[in-house]
């Protein structure tokens, strides 16, 4: 399968169409933009661990032109408040801010389609038993992500004894180091964690420049989160129409975590797995990822029309 370009032109953000600052639960402040036209069916991106709203920008280059899309910082990340301390810190607080933003941009009475990225998706899982945010999810996307057990399947150290080679990949995640300005040592580092063999130089350091910009702090504090990760009690939970994506050779989420995903839905829309493709399918792969975002606008559309004329015979 081919890139859409063996240039990065895409991962540069195009000029929001409005800027929204949307208090959380807790008090934080939350970044979001949104981009494409007003009155469009809606899709909410949520990106992953060390990443922010332009990791997302391949992916809203291929829906911004029929989509609403809005996408937001996480926490920490982008231009989205820090959290003080750690207690600001868990998978509670990233539903909190998912349910926030969706108060915020999502028309009463009107259902959008959720897609989360790595971090992003254990959000959208976390959220799966929010009343609010179910009322306002149409359908999901879960793309390169986990429920659990993250340091257990690490796949970025090879070989070595299973306990030792868990030590290395906690040490890994737990870094406190600063990663300074991205340079080829650490580019090719970060391809060979979290991206395909085949990803062009150019996405590669575009890619570099987004988790690079992540504060070291903030890199650690989530870090923390994802170590102890489990959410998979909420996935039976997660009741709209959801698909899960994945590269063949990720890393950091290998695919036994999407396998697991698919298999606990309760409305389960399949398993799409990109060969090559590495953790960071939204730059390596956007045309795919934006196409299964579409296909489970279609299919959320169809639910949703079939609630409505129950609602109305009812």
């Amino acid at each position: 399968m081919k890139f859409v370009s063996e240039s990065a032109a895409d991962c540069v953000l195009p000029a929001p169409d409005e800027e929204h600052r949307i208090r959380s639960a807790d008090g934080h402040w939350v970044h979001a933009e949104a981009y494409g036209p007003v009155g469009a069916p809606m899709v909410v991106l949520s990106h992953g661990w060390t990443c922010s709203i332009a990791f997302w920008a391949p992916v809203i280059h291929q829906l911004a032109a029929d989509y609403r899309v809005v996408a937001y910082d996480q926490r920490g990340h982008g231009r989205s408040d820090i959290p003080p301390t750690a207690a600001g810190y868990s998978t509670a607080k990233l539903a909190d801010d998912l349910e926030a933003v969706l108060a915020h941009v999502v028309p009463a009475g009107e259902r959008v389609v959720l897609a989360g990225h790595s971090m992003g998706g254990m959000t959208i899982m976390a959220a799966a038993d929010r009343g609010e945010v179910a009322a306002r999810t149409a359908a999901a996307v879960l793309v390169s992500t986990g429920a659990g057990d993250l340091v257990a399947e690490l796949d970025v150290v090879p070989g070595f004894v299973p306990g030792f080679r868990r030590l290395l990949h906690r040490m890994i995640l737990n870094s406190r180091l600063p990663l300074g300005r991205p340079n080829g040592v650490s580019s090719a580092l970060l391809k060979y964690a979290t991206m395909g063999p085949d990803t062009p130089a150019p996405r590669v350091a575009a890619t570099a420049r987004v988790v690079h910009a992540c504060p070291t702090q903030v890199r650690y504090r989530w870090a923390q989160v994802l170590g102890t990760l489990d959410e998979y009690h909420q996935l039976p939970r997660l009741a709209a129409p959801t698909s899960v994506v994945v590269g063949t050779v990720d890393r950091l989420t290998p695919p036994v975590h999407s396998q697991r995903i698919v298999a606990a839905l309760p409305d389960s829309q399949g398993l799409l797995q990109l060969a090559g493709a590495g953790h960071m399918a939204p730059v390596e792969r956007p045309v795919e990822v934006a196409a299964e975002i579409r296909r489970l606008a279609k299919i959320g559309a169809v639910a949703g029309t079939a609630v409505n004329q129950r609602s109305v015979t009812e």
